[in-house]
């Protein structure tokens, strides 16, 4: 049988997100985010539900990082709410904000966690959105200041700074399919804000650097594995490549080869000339990178539209608008085999296939899964226990995969699983779970179910067999 060994220095963690597990919106001088607004706006989430407690993290901190510690992980990676620090998105910074953090990372220092900070992880505050948002400029050249103070006053405690977050769900969940804040639904628009998402990031490693020159910098990207319905099928193939441009070139090009692809401007035509692009835009945004994190659920089956095909969200979303600009050509089709309880296939082939190919396109640059898991119908026992056998077989086939990745020559160094705990599942609320620890709602008592266990039993064997 199989084993897959993964050696130090390759980091096993996990990772959260502020909005989803911090809570405490309203204190020590936090202001609005976009994400704020949105979720107490009537039917934007399931069940009305809001991030203003989520799993109360802010003041519930030391005891999450003693169940990391437990957990045995070697990193943990988190995001900082831009509006705990900046809460009108620039002007004063608040010290009770980076108070907060300073606390935190000291604790996970103090664990022998290594601190991987995510600077946007969504959460815009909410007056920048009211100055327009990612639609301006401004807001890319905010994001940089933000970025320089981050390193002034956390850079000491810090392994490793990622900019953005998915901008991918930023630009086109964000402001194509409006399922996510703030809730636009103009494709010409959301490729804009791809391109101010790609500038912000350009900028703020360079104002990292000129705070920190030794920094250690990188982006995390949800990469998009497309497979075309018949793999025979040139039109099918096509359509394939099209979603991959439109979703992975779009922010691969410019940050890592300072272009902007002939194929994305024409694929994109129908809604947008690209005149946003200032003179200078590609230079700034391509940037020398540490290690570039990638994000992995599922893949997507694709082919061109035929006349009686339903309308598709794209595989994202519960509105009828795609958010995959230019693509009203293409049909997105229902996934097959088990899913998750997002809906989502579960085909671990198609992270080693993004993780080899990757590698082979940038060879010079780690990569890092930043994230990874599964929601499924968890069912806790009286005491709160869960046993979740399909979440293991998930992790265990996905990780298998990326042994299977490094073994094919891909340069990966690094796995975190998603998520430390049950949170906020932006549009969906708290009605879908990806812990390996069960968070109560109604206590917010937290409870490592069984895959919590097989996570710490691998973390101290470093070693993983292929199942028969």
């Amino acid at each position: 049988m199989t084993s897959h060994v993964f050696p130090r220095p390759f980091l096993f963690g996990t990772a959260t997100a502020s909005y989803q597990i911090e809570g405490a919106v309203a204190e020590d001088g936090r202001g609005p985010s976009i994400w704020d607004v949105f979720s107490h706006t009537p039917g934007r989430t399931n069940n009305g539900d809001t991030g203003d407690i989520a799993c109360d993290h802010y003041h519930r901190y030391q005891e999450d990082i003693a169940l990391m510690r437990d957990l045995g992980v070697d990193a943990y990676r988190l995001s900082i709410a831009w509006p705990r620090i900046l809460p009108g998105g620039t002007g004063a910074v608040n010290p009770l904000g980076v108070a907060f953090y300073r606390t935190l990372l000291e604790g996970l220092r103090a664990a022998g966690i290594r601190p991987v900070i995510t600077l946007y992880h969504w959460d815009l505050p909410q007056a920048l959105q009211d100055r327009g948002g990612w639609a301006e400029r401004s807001t890319a050249e905010a994001f940089a200041h933000y970025a320089a103070v981050m390193a002034t006053e956390l850079g000491d405690l810090v392994d490793t700074w990622t900019t953005l977050n998915e901008p991918w769900c930023a630009a086109y969940l964000g402001h194509g399919s409006g399922v996510h804040a703030p809730g636009i639904t103009d494709p010409a628009l959301s490729v804009k804000v791809a391109h101010h998402l790609n500038l912000a990031h350009g900028l703020a490693v360079q104002a990292i650097r000129q705070v920190l020159p030794d920094a250690r910098c990188s982006v995390t990207l949800n990469l998009q594995v497309a497979r075309p319905e018949d793999p025979e099928d040139p039109a099918d193939r096509a359509a394939a490549r099209t979603v991959e441009t439109i979703g992975n070139d779009v922010f691969l090009s410019p940050m890592l080869e300072g272009r902007l692809p002939e194929e994305l401007v024409a694929a994109t035509a129908p809604v947008t000339d690209w005149s946003f692009v200032a003179p200078g835009d590609l230079a700034e945004i391509h940037q020398p990178l540490d290690v570039l994190g990638i994000n992995y659920y599922s893949t997507m089956t694709v082919r061109p539209r035929r006349a009686d095909d339903p309308d598709s969200s794209g595989g994202h979303g519960q509105t009828g608008h795609s958010p995959w600009p230019a693509c009203d050509d293409i049909a997105f089709l229902d996934p097959t085999g088990p899913l998750t309880a997002m809906g989502w296939n579960i085909e671990p082939q198609g992270l080693t296939d993004l993780l080899v190919a990757t590698s082979r396109r940038f060879p010079d640059l780690p990569l890092m899964v930043t994230e990874n898991g599964a929601a499924f119908e968890d069912r806790a026992d009286q005491d709160g226990h869960v046993a979740d056998p399909d979440r293991i077989d998930y992790l265990h086939d996905h990780i298998a995969a990326v042994g299977r990745a490094r073994e094919a020559g891909a340069r990966v160094e690094g796995y975190f699983l998603w998520s430390l705990m049950d949170n906020f599942e932006w549009a969906y609320g708290y009605s879908k779970r990806f812990g390996i620890v069960r968070v109560d709602y109604r206590t917010l008592a937290r409870t490592p179910k069984a895959s919590f266990d097989w996570y710490r039993g691998l973390i101290a064997t470093r070693r993983l067999s292929e199942r028969p």
